[in-house]
């Protein structure tokens, strides 16, 4: 499952290269939606929703609606971006959405889901998602944003932080990494419950920090430092010494609902934890390792 700033960047690339332009070649390759023509209309904007991307085409020449394109990239969805006319660098029976203008073509390859909706069903089937790490909910009111994702990851107490973490309802844009690398700057042990978490709004803090100091990044870095192997505190490094104490990193999995947009989902995947930075606890808060961006 992708992380919200690899979804962002996508997003913004696509934005970059197609927005106010007018399509010239749109393709969506899903049975039901494959009849839908959107050639000769302009493209407003391109922009994320936590894990979620949105295309939103302007009315055509004979009146007829916006159309906004939703998709999700779940675990192998790509976004490639070159040149109309280059050839493409991937199999051909694995794009889903072609759209090309007069001189950028952009395709998604094995995409979570691909709907053509009305903008304003777009924005009922995004409703449950929480607070958006890099959205406009943070941007606007970031104090009442950071309170409700506070609410909402504290109305399951009894369920782990790992799982609260990842379900996009509560905060949208942690995937597996952020929450392996968040728990472990928080000292928290992912299998945790919510009720034994004594600071939620510094972990909220602290997640929307990390994902903004990477929004940009063309490597993801959470330790300070940004050499390849040198990036990520835990994550991937099952086995290997704690960065920070030398104990040997544990892994585990933890299940749930991840998406209410993608409910074929699990939390059933891997998580990341030192025993010794992360101790479990059942009834007392966490102490929170040394902070880096």
């Amino acid at each position: 499952m992708p992380e919200g700033d690899s979804v962002y960047q996508a997003a913004s690339r696509m934005h970059q290269a197609l927005a106010g332009r007018t399509l010239t070649r749109a393709e969506l390759r899903v049975p039901r939606f494959s009849a839908v023509d959107l050639t000769g209309r302009m493209v407003d904007e391109v922009r994320s929703r936590g894990k979620n991307i949105l295309v939103v085409v302007g009315p055509d020449s004979h009146g007829r609606d916006p159309v906004t394109l939703h998709t999700h990239l779940k675990m192998e969805g790509r976004i490639h971006i070159h040149r109309a006319g280059d050839r493409w660098r991937f199999p051909a029976h694995t794009a889903r959405l072609v759209l090309r203008t007069d001189g950028v073509e952009v395709v998604g390859t094995e995409l979570g889901f691909l709907h053509a909706v009305t903008p304003a069903e777009a924005d009922a089937a995004l409703r449950d998602l929480g607070p958006d790490l890099l959205g406009e909910d943070w941007s606007r009111d970031p104090r009442a944003a950071t309170a409700e994702a506070v609410r909402r990851l504290a109305a399951r107490p009894d369920r782990t932080v790992g799982e609260a973490l990842l379900d996009q309802r509560n905060l949208a844009g942690i995937g597996t990494i952020y929450r392996a690398e968040l728990c472990f700057l928080r000292g928290i042990d992912p299998r945790t419950p919510v009720r034994a978490v004594s600071d939620l709004l510094g972990a909220v803090t602290l997640a929307r920090r990390l994902l903004v100091a990477n929004a940009d990044r063309r490597m993801r870095v959470t330790t300070g430092e940004a050499r390849r192997g040198r990036e990520l505190w835990v994550y991937g490094r099952d086995g290997k010494p704690c960065r920070r104490c030398g104990t040997a990193v544990e892994t585990f999995r933890l299940g749930g609902c991840a998406d209410p947009l993608a409910p074929s989902d699990s939390l059933d995947r891997i998580a990341y934890s030192c025993p010794s930075c992360q101790p479990r606890r059942d009834t007392l808060g966490a102490t929170p390792t040394e902070e880096k961006t």
